[in-house]
């Protein structure tokens, strides 16, 4: 799936780090996603309850994100879509912001755990859109 000589041909935005640092910065953000999730589910509501109707849509947001997260990179370099991984990453940061706002009502520390996240998808929405533009 992943052409690295196409990738490699790109012209990249100024800021783009380099290549060996994305591996190292998921692993830590997609552990803070789990660390977040196993904090929100476990968090009980004013009156003592793990399970709440309320939570519902901190869990479908959270669901969307992740599977956008998970489609950017086959349509970013197996498609090589770069329009569309930017529509994909554009709506990655609306759904990462939504599940912040919900996670926030039942826990602030798994909201907070999702800020480093929100931070490197808002600068992987700037790099998307330098491609963009530049190649």
């Amino acid at each position: 799936m992943f052409n690295s000589n196409w990738y490699y041909s790109l012209t990249k935005p100024a800021l783009a780090p380099p290549n060996w640092l994305f591996t190292p910065v998921w692993s830590v953000l997609y552990i803070l996603l789990l660390v977040s999730l196993i904090i929100y589910i476990s968090s009980k509501d004013k009156y003592g309850h793990i399970f709440n109707e309320g939570k519902r849509k901190g869990y479908i947001y959270f669901l969307i994100q992740l599977i956008l997260n998970i489609i950017w990179s086959p349509v970013f370099f197996g498609l090589k879509n770069v329009g569309l991984a930017l529509i994909i990453v554009i709506l990655l940061d609306i759904f990462v912001y939504l599940t912040i706002k919900e996670f926030y009502k039942f826990s602030k520390l798994s909201a907070i755990l999702l800020i480093p996240y929100l931070i490197w998808i808002l600068f992987a929405t700037y790099l998307n859109t330098g491609y963009l533009i530049l190649n």
